[in-house]
């Protein structure tokens, strides 16, 4: 992504902030897996946001109208040492040149200039609870200036949650970011594809699990979430990730899984039969499942509420478990009740972007929140059946069904990320025989 599209990002916070004001931002940090092993990094999505700087131990500094430069990177220093055994850095140097930063000082020296920068300003923008042990260094240094104020120190006076402006910025995604998630779900479109053409009986759900390894690996794209690879009952587990089962013969696979590019992700879900055929039985509850999220999908336009989609795949689950005499009363008495939360027990989306249970409020107010253009969500409708669930018979038991897409919120209506992965029943099942 470009230089200019995160300087855009921090003008935009900087302008909402105001003079007199500071923000404080640390990013994440590298940790420990066992022993001398540590764990994949993965940049704090905020800090990542606002600076595309993807090193650990660093913090972003904005001071709004400060004469020597508004963006200050603290980060760690060349070191050849260092960088032959861990790999390369930025240093100070790059911050400046490669990253946009105004101004760079190594970290080991934040304690000596960071409280500095504080003095004179009215208001932090932080997000307190994040990094416990940052918060206690941030308060330090406040009560620090506190105690010189009768020397003629300005004292800032207010903390602001950074989260509230910052999170509400990310929730409309741009043209840079939209392409990311657009390659994002292409890439997780082929790996689906690749799973649902290779999948047969007696395989088992690692070796499925693996054909995402592949081609997110050879993409260049990494897991935006642990896969979900479950098969027959374990697809009833709404996060099932232990993917060490065998796949048996007349059972469904249900796969959620999707990649990010550059921390943008994606989010796919699909649920076919390991042999290639649905049974009679998985049909008529795939069907339900798919009406629900068309249902779904269809009130994901400008002006309509954040519980519009939830509402339809109700309306259509409870509508399609009468007909099938899993539930048995009036639809509407039904939903009222809740009923159907018996077999659909969570809701039909959430935001889409760094995180893949992106950041944004689903409410404004006691009001759910206006869909606008620019914001991503997924749609993603489920039903679950147990295995000796009371009062249904065997033919229904370990059906475990969800269908799952991205969708963009345009000016006029909505466009499907994922549009290009097939999920009605007889394209899958031909997908499966060819």
């Amino acid at each position: 992504m470009k230089k200019s599209e995160f300087k855009r990002r921090r003008t935009q916070l900087m302008k909402m902030m105001g003079k007199g004001t500071i923000a404080i931002l640390p990013s994440a940090s590298q940790v420990t897996r066992n022993r001398d092993v540590d764990f994949p990094f993965r940049q704090d999505s905020d800090f990542l946001y606002l600076t595309g700087f993807d090193e650990p131990d660093s913090v972003m500094v904005l001071i709004p109208g400060r004469k020597h430069g508004e963006y200050i990177l603290f980060c760690r220093e060349k070191d050849p040492e260092q960088e032959t055994w861990h790999g390369r850095r930025a240093g100070q140097e790059g911050a400046v040149e490669d990253y946009g930063a105004d101004d760079s000082f190594p970290i080991d020296d934040m304690d000596d200039i960071l409280p500095g920068l504080l003095e004179g300003n009215d208001a932090i923008f932080y997000v307190m609870g994040r990094y416990a042990e940052f918060d206690q260094r941030l308060i330090g240094w406040v009560n620090h200036i506190k105690e010189q104020s009768r020397s003629g120190l300005h004292v800032p006076s207010e903390f602001v949650s950074l989260d509230y402006i910052l999170h509400d910025m990310r929730l409309f995604k741009s043209r840079e970011e939209l392409k990311l998630m657009r390659k994002a779900a292409a890439i997780s479109v082929i790996a689906h594809l690749r799973a649902m053409k290779l999948c047969r009986p007696g395989q088992y759900e690692y070796q499925i699990a693996a054909e995402f390894d592949h081609e997110f690996g050879r993409s260049g794209a990494q897991h935006a979430y642990p896969a979900i690879v479950g098969g027959g009952a374990n697809g009833c587990i709404l996060h099932y990730t232990e993917n060490n089962q065998v796949l048996n013969d007349g059972d469904l696979l249900l796969i959620d899984s999707g990649c990010e590019v550059q921390g943008y992700a994606s989010d796919i879900t699909r649920t076919f039969p390991v042999n290639g055929k649905y049974s009679p039985a998985q049909r008529d509850i795939y069907n339900i499942v798919l009406a629900a999220q068309m249902a779904a999908i269809k009130k994901v336009k400008p002006g309509n509420q954040w519980n519009d989609p939830h509402n339809a795949a109700i309306r259509a689950i409870t509508k399609g478990l009468t007909e099938i005499k899993l539930l048995k009363g009036n639809p509407a008495k039904l939903i009222k009740e809740q009923a159907y939360r018996k077999y659909y027990m969570h809701r039909t989306g959430h935001w889409l972007g760094l995180d893949v249970h992106d950041v944004g409020d689903y409410k404004v107010g006691d009001q759910w929140r206006l869909l606008e253009p620019g914001m991503v969500l997924t749609i993603e409708p489920g039903i679950y059946i147990p295995a000796h669930s009371k009062g249904v018979h065997r033919k229904w038991w370990d059906i475990g069904i969800r269908i799952e897409d991205d969708v963009l919120v345009t000016s006029t209506g909505c466009e499907v990320l994922t549009q290009a992965l097939v999920k009605k029943p007889g394209e899958i099942e031909a997908l499966m025989a060819g």
